[in-house]
């Protein structure tokens, strides 16, 4: 049987390619004690990776600021090629190249058939909701791989009907997994519609994702914030307005000289637990972006917040912090009424339609986000300009599928 390679967490700042054992259709030992289940997956398959990709949310882990140990795999943006099915999947075949929500869930479970797939109860015994190579998700094995078990195979694949248009669109449709139902989960949330006026922190991947769903929703005007030049300038390169949060300019007067008033419809957070405060240099401040959207929201408006809150931050600010205690103006946000939406985005909510805006080339995602291809065995370089703040979206490609 052929062996895999895997990326792997060294460290902070740290991440290496290393071989692991061939997946076997079983499900984890996390998993299988912690909940009492039998440990054989025949519900399951095995994936060829064709594409796999490096998230900010995997930037947490290698920067140390979560409680993620050593040896833990990363990888939950997979798609990928069929190539060993379980003697219980009916549904799927060898050859079927498919999508893979990084959430994964069970298809059985009263969450699962309310459609939050995000917080399934039957694949993580330390909390509702798993994910691929992520820490306290379950222990499953990461994606930024050569191969990959995906458990519950006919529930959570996400089949390409045509293999050709599929690897025609593969950098596009690689976004399935991810960041574009989490833009768009985002951009939905804060209830974005024809001509809403949006914010959107931050011009990293998902915050790119999300306002560029925000466009698809019919936004009139998306702004874009952040401190990283050409990250702004990629947000400007499919018509989004942006400001300079590192001029130290107030965000609402910056906002009003763009659309006449220093509020808008709808706001979105692609930030995070390590947003910092405003001004060149400005220090890690993690309610700066909770605050900044409660601040310019309209009253009545919706705040989507797809960027990622942790309960255990070793590398946080203060004590509070570290436990996922931050100094949220909730008083504001209860004054104008303001919806929140949190928590991972439920990709089968809408990697369906989202993939067939992208086969009928009406959505171009991958230049949004600007996707580049590498190596798997250039993932460590690729994580390191990404942390150093590249404006890119890096898809791994392991078996050289991807058209150059």
């Amino acid at each position: 049987m052929a062996g895999n390679r895997v990326v792997v967490y060294k460290g902070p700042g740290e991440v290496a390619v290393e071989s692991i054992d061939y997946p076997k259709l079983e499900l984890p030992d996390d998993v299988v004690n912690g909940l009492g289940i039998k440990k054989a997956a025949p519900h399951a398959v095995v994936l060829k990776l064709v594409t796999t990709n490096i998230c900010g949310s995997d930037q947490h882990m290698v920067r140390g600021r979560t409680t993620a140990p050593i040896g833990q795999t990363l990888g939950h943006e997979i798609t990928g090629e069929v190539v060993e099915v379980g003697d219980d999947v009916l549904f799927v075949k060898e050859g079927d190249i498919c999508s893979v929500p990084f959430n994964i869930a069970c298809g059985r479970c009263r969450m699962c058939n309310e459609g939050k797939t995000g917080i399934c109860l039957n694949v993580n015994p330390a909390r509702a909701g798993a994910a691929y190579g992520y820490v306290d998700m379950g222990g499953w094995l990461g994606g930024q791989a050569e191969y990959v078990m995906v458990p519950f195979a006919d529930f959570n694949l996400l089949k390409f009907p045509d293999r050709d248009a599929a690897l025609e669109k593969i950098l596009d449709l690689t976004m399935l997994s991810d960041i574009f139902p989490t833009g768009y989960h985002g951009a939905y949330t804060a209830g974005v519609t024809t001509g809403s006026t949006v914010y959107v922190a931050g011009a990293g991947p998902v915050g790119l994702a999300a306002a560029y769903s925000a466009q698809l929703l019919g936004a009139s005007v998306v702004i874009v914030g952040d401190m990283n030049a050409d990250r702004l300038a990629q947000a400007r390169s499919f018509g989004c307005e942006t400001v300079d949060l590192s001029t130290g300019a107030g965000l609402a007067d910056m906002i009003a000289e763009l659309v006449g008033e220093p509020e808008v419809d709808a706001a979105v957070d692609a930030v995070g637990f390590e947003a910092r405060g405003h001004g060149a240099g400005a220090a890690e401040a993690p309610a700066t972006v909770l605050n900044d959207a409660m601040t310019v929201a309209r009253a009545g408006a919706g705040i989507g917040i797809p960027g990622l809150y942790v309960t255990g931050d070793p590398g946080a600010v203060d004590d509070n912090a570290k436990v996922g205690q931050i100094g949220v103006r909730l008083g504001l946000g209860w004054a104008k009424s303001h919806v929140l939406a949190t928590g991972q985005c439920p990709v089968k909510q809408y990697n369906r339609q989202l993939m067939n805006m992208i086969l009928a080339d009406r959505a171009h995602i991958a230049k949004a986000v600007n996707a580049v291809t590498i190596g798997l065995d250039d993932a460590p370089q690729g994580y390191r300009e990404f942390d150093a703040g590249a404006a890119k979206k890096y898809v791994i490609d392991p078996h050289g599928m991807v058209k150059s």
